[in-house]
């Protein structure tokens, strides 16, 4: 196990994280600065077609074989505001420090119209299986748009693994260990529970989890919004000096800590920006394949949905998540000390928020991180399962079955594991899917920008919903 960590660490430390990160930021920055960064001057218009559209009939409507817009935006969301937004985020201030969290802010604001570019490009390529399901997501348009098949089934190949790990295995982990620590429930034990939850939901196909996120969404992120603003409350007088040293050590050149334990810049971006991308998926590519499967016929719109999902998991739900972990003696007090602090992961945020609201805060995030955690692995468990059907479409039926029976079993697997050779996992295998991804995207950056100048020339109200 020691020397998977050492050469995982190596690979992602020295190749896959730097690839990566100077990809995400540049493809983001050339993709907003082609469209005059839209994500900011649209902004108020963006979220007139999102939340101020949710009780619109229209947007819960769904064709025969397909999900509606909303649900496909829950099992998006399901996907994004997962534990990243908890356990990720702790795991970020640790071995980053707080800079990593200005970071994360960089690689959302222009991730936001990254996920836009990725959702317009799946709807417009997208296809029917042979019920008449819609199926999208990267490797079609790949496959449609740049007409590179080895292309597209490098990218399904490597999300495949990657929803193991990143939708799955971290998932189960990250609830594992939290139910460990503040219920002294066996891993073993939880992933045995996970296991049969998740066997029941997924084996019901698309749909039925697609109608459970519908429900779990929305209801579990209300729920940590008001648990983080409550906490916050609580240490209001510790906000200002938190922004100052996310400011102050997202641009430190020198080691925080000092020794072993020392961070500066580039570990800041790294695991800010990594992290980031793990709460929120821009540039990956899997939150297409979810929004690919609506009933939408707009994709700029569908699209809108994309900038919106970047915008609540890490500016708003990461946020408020590192602000309590920052406003904490969990947190500070072995900041000040020269030593990072003795818990990691899910078990640290969770630590900060029972400081904040004793008996209760504790408990509090460890239900979030459940369900986050099990709405991620069922919409995660779907963008695999679209993966290995496209892969082997022959065969579709009998490869997204033993797909299921595979993901189902790594549910187990992941509560059981050691939580550093997880994340490395999950880290270097988003970076090989997220590769052949954005270079797609710069490649169909005009059909980006055609389909974006097309839906704001309409001389139709761009407000109303399609009829």
């Amino acid at each position: 196990m020691d020397v998977i960590n050492r050469v995982l660490g190596f690979v992602y430390d020295n190749v896959l994280s730097i690839a990566m990160m100077v990809l995400l930021i540049a493809v983001g920055a050339f993709l907003s600065a082609r469209s005059g960064f839209l994500q900011f001057r649209k902004f108020g218009y963006v979220l007139k077609n999102t939340v101020g559209q949710l009780f619109q009939k229209n947007l819960h409507a769904r064709d025969k074989g397909s999900v509606s817009p909303f649900q496909a935006v829950t099992t998006a969301l399901a996907g994004t505001i997962g534990t990243g937004s908890i356990a990720g985020l702790a795991t970020a201030l640790v071995l980053g420090g707080p800079g990593a969290v200005f970071w994360m802010w960089v690689s959302a604001l222009l991730g936001m119209f990254t996920k836009y570019a990725e959702i317009v490009l799946a709807i417009k390529y997208r296809e029917k299986d042979e019920n008449g399901a819609f199926m999208g997501g990267p490797m079609y348009y790949i496959k449609n748009g740049l007409g590179a098949k080895w292309l597209a089934a490098l990218f399904a190949v490597f999300a495949m693994i990657a929803c193991i790990g990143t939708g799955n295995a971290t998932q189960s982990n990250s609830i594992s260990g939290v139910m460990e620590s503040n219920f002294h429930i066996a891993p073993w034990i939880t992933g045995i529970v996970l296991t049969l939850i998740v066997g029941v939901v997924i084996l019901g196909g698309v749909k039925r989890i697609a109608s459970v996120n519908e429900k779990l969404v929305p209801v579990m992120a209300i729920f940590f919004i008001l648990a983080s603003i409550l906490s916050l409350i609580f240490n209001v007088e510790k906000i200002p000096m938190a922004f100052g040293l996310i400011f102050k050590e997202a641009f430190n050149f020198k080691a925080a800590f000092g020794g072993a334990a020392g961070y500066g810049i580039l570990a800041a971006m790294r695991y800010g920006i990594g992290r980031g991308v793990f709460s929120n998926e821009a540039g990956l590519g899997s939150a297409p394949i979810a929004h690919s499967a609506s009933s939408t016929k707009d994709p700029v719109k569908q699209g809108f949905w994309g900038m919106f999902e970047v915008f609540i998991t890490t500016i708003v739900i990461c946020t408020m998540s590192a602000l309590v972990v920052l406003t904490s003696d969990v947190y500070l007090t072995p900041f000040g000390a020269g030593a990072t602090p003795a818990v990691n992961g899910a078990a640290l945020s969770s630590a900060a928020f029972d400081e904040a609201l004793p008996f209760v805060g504790g408990i509090g995030i460890a239900v979030s991180t459940v369900f986050f955690a099990l709405s991620t692995i069922l919409g995660w468990a779907y963008y695999g399962e679209v993966c290995a059907g496209y892969l082997f479409r022959g065969h579709r039926k009998t490869a997204v079955t033993v797909y299921r029976l595979v993901y189902v079993g790594f549910v187990f697997l992941g509560a059981v594991a050691e939580i550093n050779v997880v994340w490395l996992i999950a880290d270097c295998f988003n970076a090989l899917m997220a590769l052949p991804n954005l270079i797609a995207l710069i490649a169909l950056s005009k059909v980006i920008m055609t389909a974006t100048k097309e839906h704001f020339a309409k001389k139709t109200d761009p407000l109303s919903l399609e009829k």
